[in-house]
């Protein structure tokens, strides 16, 4: 017997709860309505990142990347910033890691048997305000993304990067607007390199 669960529905947020007085939108508010929090923030950016490169797919939580372009370009995402949503006595110091890691198939319903790097490009999103008057997820202005190429991310061995190193793999970060571009280059490097 298989168990192989339905697409998720597409829900508005309108849709209430049966024998509750909340709806969808109400437990949105309650989980994720602090969009600085570690978790939420790296959700916040694999939907900037989707939407850069035009993916309106929704995420999927065991997926061996976070992002799939309409190219098929497989995306990693990882983020950071220099504040966080509890108090702190100096700002964080921004540190990106990468490992090697099993890879989930939903379609056989098992993890792959190899550890690897399953993603053409990688992604590090940086929020860069450094004060919380400042402080806005939802202003484009204040990210960054370093985007590499897999064999860049792989000839670390899951080494963690602060950011000259990242700036060294990476190069220098872009803005929003030319992410889609510096994705696209990351990925065709990564296949460049896959057929040679």
């Amino acid at each position: 017997m298989a168990f192989d669960p339905p697409a998720a529905r597409d829900l508005s947020g309108a849709e209430p709860f049966d024998g509750l007085d909340a709806s969808v939108v109400d437990f949105w508010r309650f989980a994720m309505s602090d969009l600085r929090t570690n978790n939420v923030r790296g959700y916040l950016a694999e939907f900037l990142v989707a939407r850069a490169v035009g993916s309106t797919s929704p995420r999927v939580e065991w997926a061996p990347w976070d992002v799939t372009a309409p190219d098929g370009t497989r995306i990693e995402v990882k983020s950071s910033g220099f504040l966080q949503s509890w108090a702190q006595r100096r700002l964080s110091t921004p540190r990106f890691q990468v490992s090697a890691a099993y890879g989930w198939d939903a379609g056989t319903g098992a993890w792959s048997e190899e550890q690897g790097f399953n993603a053409d490009a990688y992604v590090f999103c940086l929020h860069t305000a450094k004060t919380h008057d400042e402080y806005d997820p939802l202003a484009l202005s204040q990210w960054q993304f370093y985007v590499a190429a897999r064999q860049s991310i792989e000839d670390l061995a899951g080494a963690a990067m602060g950011l000259p190193r990242l700036a060294r793999v990476a190069g220098d970060p872009v803005l929003y607007a030319g992410l889609r571009d510096a994705i696209a280059v990351a990925a065709e490097r990564t296949r460049l390199i896959n057929w040679s």
